[in-house]
C-alpha cells in the first residue's frame, strides 16, 4: 500500500495532505480495487497523519471519510464478454488477465509472480504466505491453458514472469484496460472482477463451495458463500420434499367447494 501511495505523497508538506487531496487519491485507488480495500489505504493514510500529529509535526489532522463497504457485490462477466475483452487488450494485458481469469489470483500476486514459484512440472504455482492476504501460503494448479500463457513468456525476464517490453508489469489499471472495456461494452467492472469472475464460472460449473475456498486461498468459508447463490443445483433434490401432488391439489379444492 505504501508503494502504491507514493507517488502520489511524496515531496509533499503533511500540511498540503488536506481532505480533498486524500479524496483525489481515494478516487484513483477505486477504479482498480474495491470501496473495502480503498478503505484500508484510507485508514493507512489517517494513521500516518495522526502520528504526525503525535509527533508535534502537525498540529491537526483532516478528517478522513472512508467508503461505505459493501462486501456483497459480485461482479462478473460471461465466457463470451472475456473472450471479447481479452481480444481488445493489448498482447501483454491480455495474457495477465487471462491468466488471472484462469487461476483467480489477486493483482498484486499474478504482477509479483516470480519463475522459482512456477513448477510446470507439477501444473502448479505457489504464492508464499506474506504475499497472500490470508497470510497463508498457497499452491495453485493450473490448466492446460494457463501453462500455455506461462511457457510463452520464457525467456522474457530472468525473474518476473509477466512483463512489457523486459521490464515487470506494475499497473494494469491502464487507459488500454479502460478503452477495452469500453469498446467491449462491459459497465462497472474493475480489474478485481476477474477474481470474482472466475469464482463464479468456477461454481456454475460445480465445483463444491469447500474446494472453490482452497482453490481460491479464502481463510473463512463466508468469504466463498457470496457465491453459492450462482448455482443452486445442489438444492434442487430438496425442492420437491414440500410440494404436494396434483391428486391431493384437486382432492383439497373439491373439499374448499
Amino acid at each position: 500500500m505504501l508503494r502504491w501511495l507514493q507517488p502520489y505523497m511524496r515531496g509533499r508538506f503533511l500540511d498540503e495532505i488536506d481532505r480533498d487531496f486524500i479524496e483525489t487519491i481515494a478516487k484513483e485507488r477505486k477504479k482498480d480495487v474495491s470501496e473495502a480495500r480503498t478503505n484500508r489505504y484510507l485508514e493507512l493514510i489517517r494513521k500516518m497523519l495522526r502520528c504526525a500529529v503525535t509527533w508535534n509535526w502537525l498540529e491537526q489532522a483532516p478528517v478522513v471519510r472512508t467508503y461505505k463497504e459493501n462486501s456483497r457485490r459480485i461482479r462478473w462477466i460471461t465466457k463470451s464478454e472475456a473472450s471479447r475483452l481479452l481480444s481488445l487488450l493489448p498482447p501483454h494485458q491480455a495474457a495477465i488477465a487471462e491468466f488471472a481469469l484462469l487461476t483467480g489470483l489477486r493483482q498484486r500476486n499474478v504482477l509479483e509472480l516470480e519463475w522459482p514459484q512456477v513448477d510446470l512440472i507439477r501444473r502448479a504455482v505457489w504464492i508464499h504466505a506474506d504475499q497472500a492476504k490470508s497470510g497463508k501460503a498457497i499452491g495453485v494448479p493450473l490448466s492446460e491453458a494457463a501453462i500455455e500463457i506461462v511457457r510463452r513468456q520464457i525467456g522474457k525476464h530472468d525473474r518476473r514472469v509477466f512483463t512489457f517490453k523486459g521490464h515487470p508489469v506494475r499497473q494494469v489499471n491502464t487507459k488500454a484496460w479502460h478503452t477495452a472495456l469500453k469498446k467491449a461494452g462491459i459497465k462497472d467492472f474493475r480489474w478485481h472482477d476477474l477474481r470474482h469472475t472466475w469464482a463464479s464460472w468456477h461454481i456454475q460449473a460445480g465445483t463444491p463451495i469447500h474446494v472453490l475456498q482452497e482453490l481460491g486461498g479464502w481463510e473463512s468459508f463466508e468469504m466463498v458463500r457470496r457465491y453459492a447463490h450462482l448455482s443452486p443445483d445442489h438444492l434442487a433434490p430438496y425442492a420437491d420434499r414440500v410440494g404436494f401432488g396434483t391428486n391431493t391439489a384437486q382432492q383439497d379444492l373439491r373439499l374448499m367447494k
